[in-house]
């Protein structure tokens, strides 16, 4: 006994296609992303905000150091791909409490402090 259906393999296909179909819109236009890829986004953005958040503290505390003025000659007279690692060294980029410096804090607080005349 066999059921004709000759509408079944039509509708199949059809369905197929806008399966696949939405999903290209989806994806592209509407703004749907995967659970990784908005795992990837939020770690980005909250970095991104503890940076910016913590950048001008650590140059407050560069600055607030009794000899604050010799300090920053001496940070400007090194090379610029070292300079992380000076405010790295001196404590700086590390947040109230922690033992390790932040690596975004650290070079976001040498730049600003490159751009801070002597």
């Amino acid at each position: 006994m066999q059921l004709q259906v000759p509408w079944f393999k039509p509708a199949a296909w059809g369905v197929v296609v806008g399966a696949i179909g939405s999903m290209i819109i989806g994806f592209s236009w509407l703004g749907w992303t995967l659970g990784s890829t908005a795992e990837r986004m939020a770690v980005e953005r909250s970095n991104s905000a503890v940076v910016g958040a913590l950048t001008p503290s650590c140059v407050a505390r560069f600055m607030q150091q009794p000899n604050a003025p010799a300090k920053l000659a001496e940070f400007q007279k090194i090379e610029s791909w070292k300079q992380r690692e000076f405010i790295e060294t001196g404590g700086w980029a590390n947040s109230r409490g922690d033992k390790t410096p932040h690596a975004g804090v650290a070079n976001a607080c040498a730049e600003e402090l490159a751009k801070t005349k002597a």
